[in-house]
């Protein structure tokens, strides 16, 4: 998937909205809170939260590493998209979405 691929999908989740931090990265938030960043430039890399079982496993399968900055939250980094379908990096960027939204405070639930 490319970047452009990974906006159209992040827009389509309910009261995403997305930002450029640190100069080259898109990051996708729900509630003000981060929940996909990829890079804009070269090498292409996307991160995401996963579950606690999934950031064993994922973090030593090829093409992924704990995300820099942010393992110790469960995040990976995706270092080659090819590694995996687009129906998968989908599925894992939705369960990011859905993590992040369970931990947001019920106040700003209610004014999403």
């Amino acid at each position: 998937m490319l970047v452009d691929d990974i906006r159209k999908y992040c827009k389509t989740l309910h009261a995403v909205t997305e930002d450029i931090k640190w100069g080259n990265d898109l990051c996708f938030c729900i509630g003000e809170k981060m929940f996909c960043v990829a890079s804009l430039i070269e090498p292409f890399g996307i991160s995401f939260k996963v579950t606690d079982d999934e950031f064993d496993e994922l973090s030593n399968t090829e093409g992924f590493i704990p995300a820099p900055y942010a393992a110790r939250y469960k995040w990976v980094l995706l270092q080659d998209a090819h590694k995996i379908t687009k129906k998968q990096l989908q599925f894992y960027i939705k369960q990011s979405y859905e993590l992040v939204k369970a931990k947001l405070p019920k106040k700003i639930l209610s004014k999403l």
